[in-house]
């Protein structure tokens, strides 16, 4: 998303330097990726009047003397076909570079030349496409004598003296509202403090109340609306506007300057105004040809329908692509007909073109997430579709309709208008206290400095003794609970400014799961292991590649990739994923682990009524060369593993009964994976004659085996080729049984001994201290001239 900085500055008086605001709103509100400065892109480039214009015989030029603003007339011969006598041009003066051109590797400099061998052109008349306002290259730009004088700078009439911020959109999510220009300006003045002013009659003027007198025609323009479902569409406003004369695009104006500094292009003076409301109010509109929309319908007046689609139907978008819909889909019908993509794209049905008489104009809001679905079933990614994503909200779109028919007042006249908003949305209010607000945030506002900072931000605020309710704007759909509000006075004082400070509290227990993870790694990292971390989402195709069904999966509803859709079960296949792209490479032999959570449905919910997690750790071992049997070297790895830990494991062959169940067969029995950590969805990918479930004090804790001659084909790995996967839920209940000895309740500890003995001698002392600890030395020093030397042991339980 791009931000014109002179357009910001419009609603928001900034009186500090454009660097420490950019630096401030990176701070506080959001990344910006990069500035570009146009400070000096329109330079020598001004409004000119031609003067006189005279067709040279025999050719499509014009030879034409232009007021620059100076005593003397200057010659120029321009090849556009509206030149004429009187008009006020843009011209690029000899020297000057040409705009569109200004990012090319070698800028195109305008200069003076002959044309046709006798005529001299000094610089040249330039057209939209030239001074980077769209691709329009039928003629040059007009512009309008009221709004400018001959040798005027270009720049300074259309304020183009500019710097444009590039904001990362990922960190915006939640912020729909921060998506125009408008909200954008508002959290702008917060973080500004008392260095900036809000224009609040620039922002009334521009939006919140639009001064239109809606005159009704005479006419038979009705429109219903119906909507399906509220959770796909919150609310739906149809305007519709009757033909009374032609919107005639006659001079370059600054909605065209405002579109093309946010990379946008100028279509028509419908698109233009609705994509200029989108710039300014993050709300996105759309426009329909009312007659081929009733035409379609075949009704006798507008019949909105707003729905899911339905399996099999079939849209052709503006763009002439022709789709199929999915039932997530959100559709516009006339009637029970689709007539567009809802928030993508409309259909080439009802697109609005030179014959156009009437227009139902579309402001509306749909649901973010079957519209993230939309966007990536379909491959649509306009500015758009981007603000929906974001969950723009109902309650501006009757505002910037009416903001829009009047933009389009000259040619268009207010006919009727139909609102349909099932669930108005009602703001939120808070209620939370200064000592909650300056206990989580490790400061000492004032209630004071609270109330101003928060209402700074348009939240409305009541205090008393203390206490706070605050109630959101409409267009905070972020704020929900005290922490939100508490977010917020942080954020907009500057985290930065907050002193960092120890938390006062009970020193609290070490987190048991913790070290053994931490452990875990140093252990297998001296095996020469390498730790890898991949998604915890998966897709499909990965599931059914190591044997698994995705049923056994939760499922993303709105993923944000289709190989991110579901959540794993297991953590091995991740590893075969991994396996094949470090064999390719090549790596003739390796080992990967990964310790992570999985989830699967088969667990069910918890006390909490989510999804029941476990933390397991898996392992893979790899060899391209080797010939012998890969189970022993992953069984190899399992018990070492173990043996570090203080674990004596105990391996139990699996195979399968003539149902296709596996059972343990030094057990002969039907393994219970109802009530054990390690299900049945572990154990898939590997082969049941080659495979032994673990044991330890007789809980199960895991399986290692070779994997499956079809998984391994289906990964593209070589032969040799085993792994295993363990519970650390029940790894961590086996560490914690054992013995804790003379630690009391330390588990590791560092202990310096002064001697005058051997190293041998020493730490066979220590190893009698400690007849269950691990002992390691740390360092041996001895000072010049001393009998004694101080030897430093880590001891751990």
């Amino acid at each position: 998303m791009k931000i014109s900085l002179n357009w910001l500055k419009k609603y928001v008086d900034i009186k500090v330097s454009d660097e420490e605001l950019v630096r401030l709103i990176g701070a506080r509100l959001v990344e910006v990726e990069g500035v570009i400065d146009e400070t000096h892109k329109y330079d020598k480039i001004y409004v000119v009047r031609v003067e006189s214009a005279e067709k040279i015989p025999e050719t499509h030029l014009t030879l034409c003397q232009i007021n620059v603003g100076a005593d003397e007339l200057v010659q120029v011969v321009c090849g556009a076909p509206n030149v004429r006598e009187g008009m006020l041009a843009a011209w690029i003066a000899p020297g000057a570079v040409v705009p569109a051109s200004v990012k090319e590797d070698a800028p195109f400099v305008i200069g003076k030349r002959k044309m046709l061998g006798r005529y001299e052109s000094n610089g040249m008349l330039a057209g939209a496409d030239e001074l980077d306002f769209g691709d329009d290259h039928s003629g040059i730009v007009e512009i309008d004598p009221e709004e400018a004088r001959p040798g005027d700078l270009l720049a300074d009439v259309f304020d183009l003296n500019d710097s444009i911020l590039e904001i990362e959109n990922k960190s915006l999510t939640h912020r729909p509202d921060c998506f125009g220009l408008i909200g954008f300006a508002r959290e702008v003045f917060g973080i500004l403090g008392n260095e900036g002013e809000f224009s609040e009659e620039e922002l009334s003027r521009d939006l919140l109340e639009p001064k239109m007198r809606r005159e009704f025609l005479h006419v038979e323009k009705d429109i219903k609306i119906k909507i399906s479902d509220p959770k796909i569409c919150a609310r739906y406003v149809g305007l519709v506007l009757a033909k009374h004369g032609e919107i005639k695009k006659k001079y370059l104006t600054f909605t065209d300057t405002v579109l093309a500094k946010a990379g946008m292009r100028p279509v028509s003076p419908i698109v233009d105004a609705t994509n200029y409301l989108m710039l300014l109010t993050g709300q996105p509109l759309h426009a329909f040809d009312y007659d081929k929309f009733v035409q379609v319908g075949g009704t006798e007046t507008a019949e909105v329908n707003v729905r899911l689609a339905r399996e099999g139907e079939k849209l052709e978008l503006l763009d002439e692509k022709e789709i199929e819909l999915a039932p997530f889909d959100i559709v516009i019908c006339s009637g029970d007909t689709p007539v567009a993509l809802a928030g993508a794209m409309g259909g080439k049905s009802t697109e609005v073109d030179e014959n156009t008489k009437n227009i139902i104009l579309e402001s509306a809001t749909f649901s973010l997430y079957n519209l993230r679905k939309t966007q990536m079933r379909h491959g649509i990614f306009s500015e758009a579709i981007t603000r929906f994503t974001k969950g723009q909200p109902g309650y501006q779109a009757l505002a910037v309709a009416l903001k829009c028919a009047e933009l389009l007042k000259d040619g268009f006249k207010f006919a009727t208008i139909a609102d349909e908003y099932p669930d108005e949305v009602v703001p939120s209010v808070i209620k939370i206290s200064t000592e909650q607000i300056n206990g989580l945030l490790g400061t000492d506002y004032s209630e004071e400095l609270i109330s101003k900072t928060i209402k700074s931000v348009n939240f409305e605020v009541s205090v008393r003794g203390g206490e706070f309710e605050v109630k959101a704007p409409l267009w905070r759909t972020d704020i929900h609970i005290p922490e939100d509000v508490i977010e917020e006075v942080g954020r907009l004082l500057g985290y930065d400014n907050i002193l960092p400070t120890l938390p006062l509290h009970a020193t609290s227990s070490r987190n048991k799961m913790w070290d053994l993870k931490t452990r875990a790694r140093e252990i297998m990292a001296s095996f020469g292991a390498n730790e890898v971390l991949t998604y915890n989402f998966v897709s499909e195709k990965l599931l059914m590649k190591a044997g698994l069904s995705a049923e056994n999966s939760y499922k993303i509803i709105n993923s944000i990739s289709p190989e991110l859709q579901y959540v794993r079960q297991s953590i091995v296949p991740s590893l075969l994923d991994k396996a094949f792209v470090n064999q390719k490479i090549p790596y003739d032999q390796f080992a990967l682990f990964e310790i992570n959570k999985v989830y699967q449905k088969a667990w069910g919910l918890d006390a909490e009524e989510v999804p029941v997690e476990k933390m397991q750790m898996g392992f893979v071992v790899a060899e391209r060369k080797s010939v012998g049997t890969a189970y022993y070297k992953a069984q190899k790895f399992a018990t070492e593993f173990l043996r570090k830990l203080g674990i004596s494991a105990e391996y139990v062959s699996v195979m399968r009964d003539y149902d296709g169940n596996m059972i343990s067969a030094n057990r002969g029995k039907k393994a219970d994976y109802d009530s054990i950590m390690i299900p049945n969805a572990v154990i898939m990918p590997f082969e049941p004659k080659r495979t032994a479930e673990i044991f330890a004090n007789g809980v199960k804790i895991g399986v290692v085996g070779e994997f499956k001659n079809s998984v391994r084909r289906n990964f593209k790995l070589a032969e040799y080729l085993a792994g295993f996967e363990l519970d650390f839920d029940a790894v961590l209940g086996l560490v914690a049984m054992k013995k804790v000895g003379k630690f009391g309740a330390r588990e590791k500890l560092d202990e310096t001994v002064e001697t005058a003995g051997t190293y041998a001698e020493t730490l066979k002392k220590m190893q009698e201290k400690y007849p269950n600890a691990e002992i390691t030395p740390v360092s041996i020093y001895q000072a010049e001239g001393s009998e004694t030397k101080n030897m430093t042991f880590h001891v751990e339980n």
